[in-house]
């Protein structure tokens, strides 16, 4: 958090000129970074509880200082800018693009559309094990939402080829109100048009569940990967008529992506 905080005063101070500020900026950005986009597919609920299974495609988009190599990924890690990393222990910025939720699906018509926006937060991680990785992510609703969500994964990994990785391991999320208003809340307009039972949510627990994922590296820039994933929804997500009366507790998503690392020097 220090570290954070440091770099938010150099920037600033850059900006009005300061000549030693600027070159601590500068001499932060100087060096070697990575960026590594691609994309994921994956046969996944078409809305958070819905038992209906829909196609979709979200990007993956990781941006880092070189240096020490990162030991693992996974593809629930959301968009992310490591400004600290000293190899078992890795911190930054990240955030995570939300798309609209319409309401003309048959189990929500009638419920406020919960409009497309984003979460914007930190992260950090670390490696208790040579073979296993522990990340938590914490992020703020942008216009889709106003509440708090954090993520938790624990990741075991190994090696079966210097180029096959078989990674897998428990999740365990978290939300605020807000966030559980939005996406699972039932305000009293909306229960007369769509027939669903009134409910307003608290805070807790999100859902619990287990992923796991084969990563083929193709060539050192070019990786690929399956994975499958399963979650049980907890808490206020489980107890909304939403999920009651017309969805499901159990949550599961199988998919593949690919990525492309870009090496450069700033």
């Amino acid at each position: 958090m220090k570290a954070l905080k440091i770099t938010s005063i150099l920037t600033v101070l850059a900006a009005f000129g300061s000549p030693v500020s600027t070159s601590a900026a500068e001499s932060w950005l100087s060096g070697d970074w990575y960026l590594t986009i691609g994309a994921t597919g994956m046969i996944a609920p078409d809305f958070e509880g819905s038992k209906k299974y829909l196609f979709s495609a979200t990007p993956i988009i990781s941006l880092g200082k070189a240096g020490n190599a990162v030991r693992f990924s996974s593809r629930n890690d959301n968009i992310s800018l490591a400004l600290i990393d000293q190899g078992d222990f890795r911190a930054g910025l990240n955030g995570k693009f939300l798309w609209k939720r319409d309401n003309d699906e048959d189990a929500i018509r009638g419920l406020d559309p919960v409009r497309w926006g984003g979460e914007i937060g930190g992260f950090f991680e670390f490696y208790p094990l040579d073979w296993m990785r522990m990340r938590a992510e914490i992020r703020h609703g942008v216009r889709a939402h106003k509440g708090v969500i954090s993520d938790i994964a624990v990741d075991a990994f190994h090696d079966v080829t210097p180029e096959v990785r078989l990674s897998g391991g428990p999740r365990l999320s978290f939300a605020s109100a807000k966030y559980f208003d939005a996406y699972y809340g039932v305000s009293t307009a909306e229960a007369q048009r769509s027939g669903l039972s009134e409910y307003d949510p608290g805070g807790g627990i999100r859902s619990m569940g287990v992923g796991g994922a084969v990563t083929w590296k193709v060539s050192d820039p070019v990786t690929t990967s399956l994975f499958g994933e399963y979650s049980r929804l907890m808490g206020p997500a489980a107890d909304s008529s939403i999920v009651r009366e017309r969805g499901s507790r159990n949550q599961f998503t199988l998919g593949a992506s690919a990525s492309y690392r870009f090496d450069f020097t700033m």
